[in-house]
């Protein structure tokens, strides 16, 4: 990298990092969402369907046009987006233009309401699109213009599997149009990253972004000018130092696909870049504590409130630790309040934090399982001893604590960005957050096919346990007839009960979770095949939790359609109704035929946390009945609305919190 292009890759970066996007309270949050909707007032539906259908009759004459002129029309359409002085009428011709070189570079021809998707990320908008509607394709087709118009865009994904992939599937047409793109996952080298970060579109995980921007930061100290920060750069010329200043240069753009997922969910819990303290001593007191919290007796000693994950000692537990730990050598059990801060912890992780759940031991580590997509965080821990406390309280080598040297919310780098926009399909559940935190409007776009998939209506148990042999004996019977199934569980432990049941059923399934991402695509592709009794084929059965393929499609063949497409099944609701569309929708797509449903209990976790007197009265009901059922189904609802606050309630705690080390740790 010339010294050029280092110096305006730092600048670029110092001015990004001045931004300072507004934290809306009280009042102030409607009426920012009021005036952000009146200023983007002009996009609807109606107007994107009109641009849509004036940009599909310049189909014919593009499909004429040789090579050569269509890269002549390349390049006029490029350089009037370079110089920002497009009209909208260019807009429609630069669409076209894409979308033809979309269609000879990788035989996909976007339909009429794909150029809605596409015309209205263009305009910043978070499309609803739904599951098999073909996103990456209009996705692409929007980067483009982007990426013309902005000089650096970053596509925003759920994990580097599908980074990769749409990168490298993307590639052709990119180049046609001019333009670089690349790929950051998690293997690439550091004194790589840079080179990949320079091109004009990069695909990327949240993590991956966020934590090498965050490492930008740390790098560049308190630097608040480019010219102040020539020193940073003089440092570059030096062989020792890999990192020739900034790794990324500046936030210019953002395309997010999965939107719901990358903007709503991940942003629960903010990125932290942490070291390890090297006080190996802790170990032992840790795994002490994990002795002692295992000692005391719940009820008498403490309380667990499951929802908040928070453990409150009562005085009875207070007296007994303290016998307990008042033997101990260590000097830290001598102070009162960190010890009982110790065994509260240590309670936090022997109750709050369940193996198959929110974590799995892998080669001898815990490793943290995002609670809503179902995948490995390896390279993830929790913070203030949490992390430490789940190693003792399973045995493990206790690793050393962290201390925090960098942290930002997904929120506040996301709302950093000049541009945004987003792409899902299930953003309509969302809207109120998506336009209040991020001041993007939704808009749903359209089906090309009419949707014909079937909604079973839901089926109430009183016990887990027949809730699961009654989804057996459905899954039995779908296989029966030739159709294919996916199951849907909420968590890995989950999966593999459903896994052992189906075993002893004598019917034979894949499993897709955590523990088998590298089989993803694979598991993934193969769902949809139906059965055949005289060619001896069984349809296909998988049970996954929510990483399900998100980001591809599940494609039922012509033996899986005669017998009524594919089957989901979930086996319990999800604590965001969202996610349930999303499980759902892998069914029935593009109008293919498919049905789904949902099996609940009166045991299931979302009803007993988050609705425990709904499900008290349901289960002093008599029989199932049609008023049992909507009772059912209202009790459910009921106890998703909670969750959905309660996480919500979250998301804005996390942001407020950024937005005080903004004020108060500016150097932070």
């Amino acid at each position: 990298m010339t010294s050029l292009s280092r110096y305006h890759a730092l600048y670029e970066s110092i001015r990004s990092r001045q931004v300072r996007p507004p934290v809306y309270k009280g009042l102030d949050k409607f009426v920012g969402r009021a005036l952000m909707k009146l200023r983007m007032r002009g996009i609807t539906r109606s107007w994107l369907a009109a641009q849509a259908q004036q940009t599909d009759q310049l189909a014919p004459a593009l499909r004429s046009a040789s090579q050569a002129e269509l890269r002549a029309r390349v390049d006029e359409m490029r350089a009037a987006f370079v110089r920002a002085t497009q009209t909208e009428d260019q807009i429609r011709q630069g669409l076209a233009v894409v979308r033809e070189v979309a269609r000879r570079e990788t035989g996909e021809e976007a339909y009429v309401v794909q150029l809605m998707g596409a015309m209205a990320l263009y305009h910043g908008r978070i499309i609803e699109m739904a599951t098999g509607e073909g996103k990456t394709l209009t996705g692409s087709i929007a980067a483009t213009l982007i990426a013309w118009k902005r000089k650096h865009l970053h596509v925003l994904t759920v994990n580097d599997y599908l980074a990769a992939r749409d990168a490298e599937s993307r590639a052709a047409i990119y180049r046609f149009c001019g333009l670089s793109v690349g790929a950051i996952v998690q293997e690439i080298d550091e004194r790589d990253r840079a080179g990949v970060y320079a091109r004009s579109i990069v695909y990327g995980t949240p993590k991956q972004i966020t934590a090498d921007w965050l490492r930008d930061q740390i790098r560049l100290g308190r630097v608040n000018t480019a010219w102040s920060g020539r020193h940073q750069l003089s440092l570059a010329t030096d062989p020792r130092n890999p990192i020739n200043g900034p790794m990324i240069p500046g936030l210019s753009a953002a395309l997010v696909d999965e939107a719901d997922a990358v903007l709503i969910d991940e942003g629960v819990v903010p990125l932290i870049i942490a070291r390890s303290r090297r006080q190996d001593d802790m170990a032992e007191v840790y795994l002490q504590a994990a002795r002692i919290a295992a000692k005391l007796d719940e009820g008498p000693d403490y309380t667990i409130h499951h929802l908040q994950r928070r453990a409150e000692l009562k005085r009875r537990g207070v007296v007994r630790a303290e016998q307990m730990w008042s033997e101990l050598p260590s000097p830290i059990w001598k102070a009162a309040r960190r010890a009982e801060e110790l065994i509260r912890q240590a309670l936090i992780g022997r109750h709050c934090y369940i193996r198959g759940k929110q974590y799995e031991i892998v080669e001898g580590k815990v490793v943290i399982v995002d609670e809503y997509t179902g995948r490995f965080l390896p390279d993830r821990s929790w913070e203030h001893g949490l992390h430490q406390a789940v190693e003792a309280k399973e045995g493990l080598e206790v690793t050393a604590d962290r201390e925090t040297l960098a942290r930002m919310s997904f929120q506040r780098f996301f709302r950093t960005y000049p541009f945004l926009a987003g792409m899902t399909g299930t953003a309509a559940d969302a809207t109120g957050e998506m336009e209040s935190v991020y001041q993007r409007p939704v808009i749903v776009i359209p089906t090309h096919r009419p949707v014909i998939r079937i909604h079973r209506p839901l089926r109430m148990f009183r016990t887990a346990e027949s809730k699961w042999l009654a989804i057996v004996d459905e899954v039995a019977a779908a296989n029966q007839r030739g159709q294919p199934v996916l199951v849907g569980t909420r968590s890995i432990a989950a999966s593999e009960l459903m896994s052992r049941l189906l075993t002893d059923k004598g019917l034979q399934h894949r499993i897709l979770n955590a523990n088998f991402d590298k089989e993803e695509a694979t598991l993934i592709a193969a769902a949809g095949q139906g059965g055949n009794e005289k060619a001896a084929i069984r349809a296909a059965i998988t049970v996954a939790t929510n990483m399900a393929g998100r980001g591809t499609d599940i494609k039922p063949d012509r033996n899986a359609l005669d017998a009524g497409g594919l089957l989901v099944i979930l086996t319990e609701m999800h604590g965001a109704k969202r996610i349930d569309r999303q499980f759902m929708g892998r069914a029935g797509r593009q109008g293919d035929p498919g049905a789904a449903q949902v099996f609940v209990s009166l045991q299931d976790e979302l009803l007993t946390r988050h609705a425990p007197a709904a499900g008290w009265a349901l289960g002093l009901g008599a029989e199932q009945s049609q008023e049992a059922g909507r009772l059912t189904r209202a009790a459910f609802r009921w106890a998703q609305r909670n969750s959905e606050a309660r996480d919500r309630r979250s998301r804005e705690g996390v942001l407020r919190q950024d937005d005080w080390m903004e004020k108060f740790l500016p150097g932070s």
